[in-house]
């Protein structure tokens, strides 16, 4: 995974994530926050004790354009956030490995928090990634699977997608 020269870094991809990478890149002499969110995988879910790891799946080229959307509305409500990077990982994952990575710098802390909630939180509701537990005695798609929605539609309401 390289990264852009300037502006948003999306990403999905089977490789493992290029944290490090991700936060070189967003800190820039302008930046003095640079916030990092990491969503990894863990042992357990909502009434599912014994996960040993998960399976990601993607529609690949919907996931990118909403990871984009998700990014151009953070810049539209917090002007001042200087890089943003998306990246979420599709496939096998074990046990720790990080599945998703949001980084965003900004001149100052409030700002760079605030839009990283924001782009995980909307992350998760609007972009069509879903996951698949596994477990010693099967596996199944995680519990609290939903709908994905619009990335402007803060209601919910849920989208089709192609």
């Amino acid at each position: 995974m390289q990264p852009p020269t300037t502006g948003d870094w999306i990403a999905v991809t089977e490789e493992p994530l290029a944290i490090d990478a991700a936060t070189t890149w967003a800190t820039t002499p302008g930046s003095g926050a640079v916030v990092v969110f990491l969503g990894v995988v863990r042992d357990n879910s909502d009434g599912r004790d014994g996960v040993q790891g998960l399976s990601y799946e993607a529609y690949e080229e919907e996931a990118v354009a909403k990871l984009a959307a998700v990014a151009t509305e953070a810049r539209r409500r917090w002007p001042v956030i200087d890089r943003v990077a998306l990246l979420h990982r599709v496939g096998d994952l074990t046990l720790s490995e990080a599945s998703v990575a949001v980084v965003v710098s900004s001149p100052h802390r409030p700002e760079a928090f605030d839009a990283a909630r924001f782009c995980i939180d909307t992350l998760k509701e609007t972009v069509p990634i879903w996951k698949r537990e596994h477990w010693a005695g099967g596996s199944d798609w995680a519990t609290r699977s939903h709908p994905v929605r619009a990335v402007d539609d803060p209601a919910g309401r849920p989208v089709n997608v192609p």
